[in-house]
């Protein structure tokens, strides 16, 4: 007998013979998306419960921003910066004043906003600071991931990232996460120039640091003249229920690395921002991108940023964050396979009680998915749960409902 293969088998076989095989995706093919919906090539429906790694925080295809994006499109896409063009000035003084800051050096990816971070912490240490060239060091946080690139993955502790990559940049001191003593005797040295951060440990499995770390951090990096460095590029806009998640402490970073929901997930927008005492040190030919600051990035960007305030996201997933807690905390006081249930804002995970090596998470997103609901495991037994900000009370009841059925059915 001939067998019949489906449309979303075939396209899977399309890319596993021709794409390099860099990721494990959860075998679905999607082809729509529209607020918190998503659909395969067949059609079927689901919840999205990942917000591509939280860059659609506004929801798919979010009108405003689509019509932006278009308008834009219809007009001028790129002209590189060996030109000024006629929409970047407007956007350079929308984001720095709605996030605070004197300077914004506008970049693609967060990867690539990060490796910036970087290399402007690095100037600023030999050009203010006065440390001797090549001597700069910069802290970081074990199970940190700011990215893949050959520096980024350099101060990983993540072997599938960093094993046979080397040999690795120097200049980076590794400390223990949500570790305030640690950090404190890094601090001591006197060629540390900055303290790179994530306010959440996204990919690690949504580990929240405790209530002060991040103040007591910041206040022992202004004490040592060391810069507070944030990569928010998972958790910024809106996502952990503030507009930064270091707003929850009352942290503004010395340097701010946004990305992923500045665009709402329709094309890849990063920035970094300072103040001008720490901007400045770049000058012109020593930093750029072809594709930085296009006009398409500024129109789309700030579109993205007026859904953000014009639909109060950061407020509605501190409250929905609460409320899906609350449902999955009820769910793991009578579940044996939940261990614990960790979160802030609608950026949530359940890590499962089992070796991180078992497929046990997985199989969970399986039945989630043939449920109606997409999540993704992320280090073995740790399932993350972000759905787009957009979602209503409704919608996200019947997605608890969805988890809950799910665990009932699998335990049975």
């Amino acid at each position: 007998m001939t067998q019949t293969i489906s449309k979303s088998q075939a396209l899977m076989a399309l890319e596993d013979k021709h794409g390099a095989h860099n990721y494990h995706p959860l075998p679905v093919v999607l082809a729509k998306g529209e607020g918190v919906y998503v659909w395969d090539v067949e059609g079927r429906q689901y919840y999205d419960f990942l917000s591509a790694y939280s860059a659609v925080n506004q929801g798919h295809c979010h009108p405003h921003i689509i019509r932006a994006l278009q308008e834009q499109a219809a007009t001028l896409t790129l002209t590189s910066r060996a030109f000024y063009n006629d929409q970047l000035g407007e956007y350079e003084r929308y984001i720095t004043d709605y996030f605070g800051y004197d300077k914004v050096l506008p970049m693609n990816t967060g990867a690539e906003a990060v490796e910036t971070a970087i290399k402007l912490t690095r100037k600023w240490a030999y050009e203010v600071k006065g440390i001797a060239d090549r001597q700069a060091k910069i802290i970081v946080c074990a199970n940190n991931f700011h990215g893949r690139t050959t520096t980024i993955i350099s101060f990983s502790s993540d072997p599938e990232a960093k094993d046979h990559y080397g040999p690795y940049t120097p200049g980076f001191i590794t400390i223990p996460y949500n570790d305030l003593a640690a950090l404190q005797a890094a601090l001591q040295d006197p060629q540390v120039a900055g303290f790179l951060v994530e306010p959440i440990q996204g990919e690690a499995g949504v580990f929240v640091p405790d209530d002060g770390y991040l103040r007591a951090a910041y206040e022992a990096c202004r004490q040592a003249n060391v810069l507070f460095v944030a990569d928010e590029v998972q958790t910024g806009i809106a996502r952990t229920g503030r507009l930064l998640a270091c707003d929850h402490e009352q942290v503004r970073p010395d340097i701010l690395i946004l990305g992923k929901a500045l665009s709402g997930g329709v094309y890849p927008v990063s920035a970094v921002l300072a103040d001008d005492a720490i901007m400045q040190v770049i000058r012109p030919g020593q930093h750029g991108s072809t594709f930085g600051g296009n006009p398409l990035a500024a129109r789309v960007a700030i579109a993205a940023l007026e859904v953000v305030k014009n639909e109060n996201l950061a407020e509605r997933a501190a409250r929905l964050g609460e409320r899906f807690r609350q449902r999955m905390q009820q769910l793991a006081a009578n579940q044996p396979l939940i261990k614990t249930v960790r979160g802030m804002g609608l950026l949530n995970a359940i890590e499962i009680n089992d070796s991180p090596d078992s497929d046990t998470a997985w199989n969970i997103c399986l039945a989630l998915k043939d449920k109606g609901l997409l999540a993704k495991p992320t280090h073995g037994n740790i399932i993350r749960f972000a759905p787009p900000l957009v979602m209503t009370e409704e919608q996200l009841d019947e997605c608890c409902d969805i988890i809950e059925k799910t665990f009932a059915a699998l335990e049975g």
